[in-house]
């Protein structure tokens, strides 16, 4: 039973997952249904589902790398910090983007909730997203007037 288990959940992984840390900004697609409510006069959409982005920094990450590891992700709208957990391995999470790399000493950063300014910003780290082929140089030969130019000897005068 406990091999049936360990399978299952090594089928739930997520396998394009990049290297994602504190300090980190993130942007998490996340599927939610959309259906209307209440608040949508009546209108309701049956079966549809809409992509949802949240983007903040990574406080914290929990759980390992495991079937329930999980990130908190924070960011300021309006002046009011909004935090959300994510399970990094839900299904409803369709990608996760690095926006920037960001560099930390602490795996948690729950002092952050209570930085202000300057105080809330990290250093960030040099990171680029790759190419996907390199970029050949190719030698630039000059023009058939720069030869002449360099071929035609100066004249001096003797006065």
């Amino acid at each position: 039973m406990s091999k049936q288990i360990d399978k299952f959940n090594q089928d739930q992984l997520k396998k394009d997952l990049s290297d994602i840390r504190s300090g980190d900004t993130v942007r998490i697609h996340q599927r939610i249904s959309a259906q209307g409510g209440p608040a949508s006069g009546g209108k309701e959409k049956k079966g549809g589902e809409r992509i949802q982005i949240f983007e903040g920094l990574i406080i914290a990450k929990k759980h390992g790398k495991g079937v329930s590891a999980t990130i908190t992700v924070r960011k300021v709208m309006s002046g009011i910090g909004v935090e959300r957990i994510f399970p990094i391995h839900s299904p409803s999470i369709s990608k996760i983007e690095i926006t920037k790399k960001g560099k930390a000493r602490r795996s948690k950063l729950y002092y952050l909730r209570t930085a202000k300014g300057k105080r809330a910003r990290l250093k960030r780290e040099e990171y680029a997203k790759t190419t996907a082929e390199p970029i050949e140089e190719t030698p630039i030969q000059p023009s058939v007037e720069e030869k002449e130019e360099k071929t035609v000897e100066p004249t001096t005068e003797n006065k």
